[in-house]
């Protein structure tokens, strides 16, 4: 975490991809910016360690804990949010989870999550009247993807983004192979001395997919770039916000982060894109390391795009949060706060 090291998972050809120069759009600011105050919901918290992901579906709210020592997700009612039951025991037997990364929740029995470390992805189904949570069926993935950090479901496949540099994105089947992959990081350098696998680090991006409008949106770990494919229409765009592209160097085979923590989750509603973002330099970030402070963890802002990727609104927070679920129909934007020991706040719209 110190040293915020992107390990090059394999070493293979040099970029050659990005010798045609890309221009791509610019976004300056947002036409309207508001100021937004949390109310901190009150829970038990003794469960948690590190509470990252949250997500909303109707009665029912669960949370993923990052580095939680027996179980990655809890269930609980919403909005009272009491406790139903705790499912992924962190393990290494077959039915136990090595690691949680993600997690998406369309119905009690279609809980879809992440084990990266396994390459595995598991559906999960609730029931809140017997307070338990059922493993119904696991998915192991396709060795050509590598170590998968995120994804998001379709009808009949996966998306999860593409780790060797090559393609921007992978489709993957309710199996677990690789069926096709599509895309191409839109970098607008040229960077011949340097492996696709460790770019592809550099431009990690968290993602999102919408089926109801068919948009899949990426944004990037560093920098401030926001990618929006229509799979309707098959349309792609690219837009660069004033941070713009991922800025490292590679030392010893390692890539370096030095310029800015960028987004940290992505969410496509029916009508917008809400985005966390940081924009905090590594630079202030190490800096406080050797002061012996922690740095706050996590982003002070929710910058809203239209689904053309145009700018709509940046909200300010009195909070800073990793990951958020949006309800446009009630105006509500819960969210995840690893620095406060009352770690779900909601804020209204």
């Amino acid at each position: 975490m110190k040293h915020f090291l992107y390990i090059l998972l394999i070493v293979c050809g040099l970029v050659s991809c990005n010798k045609n120069k890309l221009t791509n759009p610019r976004y300056t600011g947002f036409p309207v910016e508001e100021a937004l105050k949390a109310q901190v919901i009150s829970l038990d918290t003794v469960l948690f360690r590190y509470p990252y992901r949250v997500m909303v579906k109707d009665s029912i709210a669960i949370v993923m804990d990052l580095h939680n020592a027996d179980h990655f997700y809890h269930a609980f009612t919403y909005p009272k949010w009491e406790h139903i039951t705790s499912f992924g025991k962190r393990g290494e037997a077959p039915e136990e989870m090595l690691s949680g990364e993600t997690f998406h929740f369309y119905s009690l029995d279609s809980i879809w999550a992440l084990d990266a470390n396994k390459m595995e992805i598991t559906r999960w189904s609730i029931s809140p009247a017997h307070k338990s949570a059922e493993r119904v069926e696991t998915i192991k993935l396709d060795k050509a993807l590598v170590r998968t950090l995120d994804f998001s479901p379709m009808d009949s496949c996966f998306l999860v983004p593409d780790y060797l540099g090559k393609y921007r994105y992978d489709v993957v089947s309710k199996e677990g192979k690789l069926i096709k992959s599509e895309g191409f990081i839109p970098t607008e350098n040229n960077y011949e001395d340097i492996s696709l696998p460790a770019l592809a680090q550099a431009w990690r991006t968290f993602i999102d997919y919408n089926p109801q409008n068919g948009v899949l949106a990426m944004v990037t770990q560093l920098g401030e770039v926001l990618e929006i494919y229509n799979l309707k229409d098959g349309t792609h765009s690219v837009f660069y916000g004033p941070q713009g592209e991922p800025v490292f160097r590679i030392i010893e085979g390692d890539c370096i982060p030095t310029g800015i923590m960028g987004f940290s989750n992505v969410k496509v509603t029916d009508k917008y894109i809400y985005t966390v973002f940081h924009n905090r330099s590594f630079k202030d970030i190490g800096a406080a390391y050797k002061r012996g402070e922690k740095p706050e963890s996590g982003g002070r802002f929710i910058y809203v795009f239209n689904l053309k990727g145009e700018p709509v609104k940046k909200y300010i927070l009195d909070h800073a949060i990793q990951c958020i679920d949006v309800n446009e129909q009630t105006g509500t934007i819960i969210a995840t706060d690893v620095n406060h020991d009352e770690p779900i706040i909601e804020f209204r719209i």
